[in-house]
């Protein structure tokens, strides 16, 4: 137990929010999972904490098993304000995202539900399966304005949990009916399965499909997003999606210091091979909840990188963890994110990436006829 806490307190964790035991019977337990740990949420009345008594061993404890729940919201496009992102509406189709991403900004947001944003977050997730219905009603409204929507922009809409789901198929089902377009982000393979409706789409100036390659190495892809497709999936996915004219866009996001900032050049190279045309990046975020869960994966799993990464993290928020202010989130600041930016830049500028940018279009939205409704002569 000591061990445990003195690893974390080197880190700045606090044991008793994070709770203390046996570091390998916690990994065990963890096993397949990005987080190691299981933090109380911030709106909590009391935290919680992991030990052993002594009459049943950590180690025989099950390993965590994802759990669905379903939830019935009243609306399904979420609206945002932020003047440094390219929508102003979202939708997410899930709470919650079993590719269990350790460095995932959106984890804090698992503690509105009464849950823990470490484990919890990637092991009990919430769908929403009237999601298309809603949408339907959302863009019927006689006041809408269509605006592009982004698809999955908090949690993964192609996590594994829509092979069986299919929320966000239906979804883009509606979005197809209405001509409305549509922004997708995503780091599964899994969304080649809906070319057919993309395509199509994709002919009207209606779809773009952003897929997010964090690294080229397979081994340190498992170790940081354990349930996403691998590197090599998610190229071909960039090469299935440009060949059935679907504009393809890769994001190296994030870009974590001394981690993954060697493979920039690389993975913009292999993507524009396989036919994007875009790109973009971010660094790494690390709001609430998350600073923690990163911090003790990094400590699990390159603890003699830990303290060189979180230095240069610190480099590029102004000396701080995280760094919410907007217009700097996305790049961080300083000679370090300078330097990264410059060389995105650069090697974007020698692959003819980001030579022009697919503009989605509103002009083809239209409300089908609804029942009851007269149809027009015109």
């Amino acid at each position: 137990m000591s061990t445990l806490i003195d690893k974390r307190q080197a880190l700045g964790l606090d044991p008793a929010i994070l709770g203390a035991g046996r570091y390998t019977a916690l990994d065990a337990q963890a096993r397949g999972r990005g987080a190691k740990i299981n933090l109380s949420g911030r709106f909590e009345a009391f935290s919680r904490s992991l030990f052993d008594d002594g009459w049943q061993g950590l180690e025989d404890l099950p390993p965590f098993k994802t759990q669905v729940f379903e939830e019935t919201p009243k609306t399904i496009i979420a609206r945002n304000e932020s003047p440094d992102i390219s929508f102003d509406r979202s939708i997410n189709p899930y709470r919650g995202c079993e590719h269990g991403c350790s460095y995932c900004y959106a984890r804090p947001a698992h503690a509105y539900m009464g849950l823990w944003p470490g484990l919890d977050f990637e092991s009990k997730l919430f769908a929403k399966p009237n999601a298309a219905e809603l949408l339907r009603a959302e863009l019927s409204a006689k006041n809408y304005q269509p605006r592009t929507i982004a698809l999955g922009a908090n949690t993964d809409a192609y996590q594994p949990i829509e092979r069986e789901r299919r929320i966000t198929r239906r979804i883009l089902e509606v979005l197809s009916e209405f001509n409305h377009p549509v922004g997708i982000v995503t780091k599964s393979a899994l969304v080649t399965r809906d070319i057919d409706i993309l395509g199509p789409m994709a002919s009207k100036g209606l779809v773009k499909v952003a897929l997010s390659v964090t690294t080229l190495d397979a081994k340190l892809s498992r170790a940081m997003e354990p349930r996403a497709s691998t590197p090599a999936k998610r190229l071909e996915a960039i090469e299935q999606l440009s060949a059935a004219g679907i504009p393809t866009v890769v994001m190296v996001a994030p870009i974590i210091p001394a981690v993954n900032d060697a493979e920039i050049e690389a993975i913009l190279k292999v993507a524009q091979t396989a036919g994007a045309r875009e790109a973009g990046y971010v660094m790494l975020r690390l709001p609430l909840e998350s600073r923690d869960v990163f911090k003790d994966w990094l400590q699990a799993t390159m603890p003699e990188r830990a303290a060189k990464v979180m230095s240069l993290v610190k480099s590029v928020r102004n000396g701080k963890e995280n760094d919410s202010t907007f217009g700097r989130r996305q790049t961080g600041t300083g000679p370090y994110a300078w330097s990264i930016g410059r060389r995105f830049e650069l090697s974007c500028q020698r692959l003819n990436l980001n030579l022009s940018k697919v503009k989605l279009s509103t002009e083809l939205f239209r409300r089908p006829p609804q029942p009851g409704e007269q149809l027009t002569l015109l």
